[in-house]
This record gives C-alpha cells, sequence and structure tokens, in this order.
C-alpha cells in the first residue's frame, strides 16, 4: 500500500531475539480475521510468539530458551 501524499511511512526496527518496533498507533490482524489496536507511540509486536499478551511482547523471550 502506498504512502499517502504528506505522509511519511511508519519506522519499524526488527530487534534481535526480540519484538519488532511499530512506531504507533497501531492496527494488527491476527490470524482469526481479529483486529487488535494500540495507540501507543511505540509499540513492541512479538516474533518469537511466546508473549502471553501476543500479539504484543511481554518480554517473554528474554526468559525461554529459542528451541
Amino acid at each position: 500500500m502506498p504512502v499517502p501524499p504528506g505522509e511519511r511511512p511508519r519506522l519499524t526496527v526488527p530487534t534481535r531475539d526480540g519484538p519488532i518496533l511499530v512506531e504507533g498507533p497501531v492496527e494488527v490482524v491476527l490470524n482469526d480475521g481479529t483486529t487488535v489496536t494500540s495507540d501507543r507511540f511505540m509499540v513492541a509486536v512479538c516474533a518469537c510468539r511466546r508473549s502471553r499478551t501476543y500479539p504484543w511482547c511481554d518480554t517473554s523471550h528474554r526468559r525461554r530458551a529459542r528451541e
């Protein structure tokens, strides 16, 4: 999807062994089709699927060994 004229693209920052930081606000569409939103200025989206608050990161990747 192209960025509308006069707007800049959202900043996304993948982190090593951690979440993807996304400049908010954001909407995330889950596999079952439901949509979750966050109005925070920066959102940590879970990339490892270990979070108990998925799709938001709760830092579970720090406590659990990767299989």
